[in-house]
């Protein structure tokens, strides 16, 4: 996925996989499910879809459903044009492995070996290089893009090297490379270039060449071409009325392709035949299956073959099928193409409005439908974990791969997790939602109940702590006192700020009706409540204004906006009134004030102090998200 109107759209993929189950019977026929999915569009108003069913020898449908122009009444057919998303990074994955086949780079080099003007930070580059590889499995340890990338949105277009020039400040390696995977745009272009400086072509030109035309995608494009406007849907936002911008990404790699189901149809073929397209390779076997696999996390050197490989990825369903393919999502746009290489089945869907619940839904019922027939897959056999090992990787942990660093410093103490061992069960039992319980098939990977492949590790690098990796997210082991502290201090510094809250509701209505008289000699004592209140007022305006920017966050925050300077003066307003009012609850020992609101206010200010250093320390205060 690249990007969407709304700002939890950046991370939205688990949560559309995991929609409610489609209601009514099950399709039995194509013409039941493309009616179970207008259905949909109708229920959720979107307006329209493109669909594509494939098996490894026959197209089995492609069509349109719905509207791709609600006000001109165009039908979505097989050739209208939506907008893919982040199903183009493979792309850049594949060409890669093209040029790799023809021994003109390997995937192991460092990207400094071909592309030393782009712009990058490593603080690990003499031991640990940023390679090739890491680009496209998302291990560079890059923050993913920043605000002003996504907004920026020049209809030049923009060269490849002027979009990655354009705002370099995200791509700083967090961690060593090649360990831990955290979904970063920025890679696949930057492997995008690398293919431009090896085969001399524009990267759009050599996919066109050697992509594109082989597996007869005869209508993708990255660019807003005229025949692209002519046959590309309307985009529209969440509600199916409002229309969506067309956004120029500056690093059209990560996901600009506008592609028709007619295109997908010949694309997801091309997987279920290996990498093949009419009995001609396009790239080989070999190249295809390891897109399928990661190989460059520690994870990974630990067995763990579920995950982010090459721009390729698994899911796992409710009845164990291991599905391979990508999502992706962009302004007025959200795809998702998987297969399944052994049952020689896929398919891709297109939605032309960002609306997660038809997306998730469409998905549910597609992927049941081509399953129906077939026997779930068997489960490999358990084995005895050596105690002492599985004892080692229990306590709390902490996120440690987050994707986007901005909000870090809520992931790392809302998603603690807890993990202990029972019998020869390991439990992750995070601090909201449910626990999840893996068994061993060998020392190190773990295996969740109805998934027949392990998607746990107890990692065996400890050289920078030691982890666990649980599908996407990575946990770092941390002493209780750590955990029990953080959860603590939240518990204490949200019950403070409340009680402020809820004492202001007496006293400023006192205060104004006359009845709060102050003491003799000052009206000072007012500011022991009024200073820690106005601090937690300015953190609800920095809340409040992520909250509410809506479906134009990208365009609100990514620009110098009065959306996003009131982030930022209200983050210094914060620190500014925390210090103050711990100052002047201090000082008001000396005054003739009830020592039950000294306290407390002494209490609430120390509250907003422990909060403003915390934010200080992630970087929040005077966060310019424009910037």
């Amino acid at each position: 996925m690249l990007t969407s109107g709304r700002l939890a759209a950046l991370g939205m993929s688990a949560a559309l996989l995991c929609a409610a189950n489609q209601p009514g019977p099950a399709p039995q026929t194509l013409d039941e499910l493309k009616t179970a999915i207008a259905r949909i569009l109708r229920e959720t108003k979107t307006p329209g879809a493109g669909i594509a069913i494939v098996s490894r020898d026959q197209v089995r449908l492609i069509d349109g459903v719905g509207l791709a122009d609600v006000a001109g009444k165009r039908p979505a057919t097989a050739d209208t044009l939506f907008r893919i998303g982040s199903v183009s990074k493979a792309f850049a994955s594949l060409s890669i492995l093209q040029l790799q086949e023809q021994a003109r780079l390997r995937l192991s080099d460092p990207v400094r070996q071909y592309a030393p003007e782009i712009a990058f930070q490593n603080a690990w580059e003499s031991t640990d290089p940023v390679r090739i590889v890491n680009l496209l499995e998302h291990t560079t340890g890059w923050d993913d893009l920043h605000f002003p990338e996504y907004a920026n949105s020049d209809p030049k277009p923009l060269t490849l090297f002027e979009g990655l020039a354009y705002h370099p400040d995200s791509r700083v390696s967090r961690w060593r490379p090649g360990t831990r995977m955290a979904y970063c745009n920025s890679g696949p272009a930057v492997a995008a270039y690398v293919v431009e400086k090896v085969s001399g072509q524009r990267f759009e030109d050599y996919v066109q060449q050697h992509l594109f035309g082989p597996i007869h995608m005869d209508t993708a494009s990255y660019l807003y071409t005229a025949a692209v406007q002519q046959h590309l849907t309307t985009l529209y936002q969440p509600d199916g009325v409002h229309k969506a911008v067309y956004r120029h990404i500056t690093v059209r790699p990560a996901g600009a392709i506008n592609a028709s189901p007619r295109d997908m149809a010949n694309y997801v073929r091309f997987y279920l035949n290996r990498g093949a397209v009419d009995g001609a390779a396009v790239v080989t076997r070999q190249s295809i299956e390891r897109m399928e696999h990661p190989e460059s996390t520690l994870a990974a050197h630990d067995g763990l073959t579920a995950g982010y490989g090459l721009s390729n990825y698994t899911t796992i369903d409710d009845r164990g099928f291991v599905w391979h393919g990508h999502d992706g999502g962009i302004d007025g746009g959200l795809t998702e193409m998987a297969y399944l290489p052994d049952a020689g089945i896929g398919y891709a869907y297109m939605i032309n409005s960002t609306n997660g619940a038809a997306f998730g839904r469409i998905h549910k019922l597609v992927t049941t439908f081509l399953t129906r027939g077939l026997a779930s897959p068997a489960m490999p056999p358990l084995a005895a974990a050596p105690p002492h090992l599985a004892l080692e990787y229990t306590g709390w942990a902490e996120p440690a791969n987050p994707r986007n660093q901005m909000t870090y410093f809520i992931e790392r103490i809302m998603g603690l997790v807890r993990i202990s061992v029972e019998g020869q069960h390991l439990l992750l039992a995070p601090v909201q939602g449910q626990p999840r319980t893996f068994s061993p098939v060998s020392e190190r990977l773990w295996i969740e109940k109805k998934q027949p492949v392990p998607t746990l590790a107890l990692v065996s690098d400890t050289r920078d702590g030691r982890f666990v990796a649980a599908g996407g997210p990575m946990y770092k082991l941390i002493p209780a006192w750590e955990a029990y502290g953080e959860l603590g201090c939240v518990v204490l510094v949200v019950l403070l700020m409340a009680s402020s809250v809820l004492y202001a509701l007496f006293w400023i209505p006192a205060l104004l009706l006359g009845r709060l008289r102050p003491l003799p000699g000052s009206r000072l004592h007012l500011s022991v409540r009024a200073l820690p209140l106005i601090a937690i007022l300015m953190l609800a305006v920095m809340i409040g204004t992520f909250m509410w920017a809506g479906d134009d966050a990208i365009d609100r925050l990514g620009r110098i906006t009065p959306w996003s300077i009131s982030v930022f003066a209200a983050s210094l307003l914060l620190a500014l009134m925390s210090v103050a009012a711990l100052v002047q609850a201090w000082r008001s020992r000396q005054w003739p004030i009830r020592r039950g609101v000294r306290i407390h206010s002494l209490a609430v200010a120390a509250a907003c102090a422990i909060l403003t250093l915390y934010l200080a320390r992630w970087g929040v205060i005077g966060l310019r998200t424009w910037g």
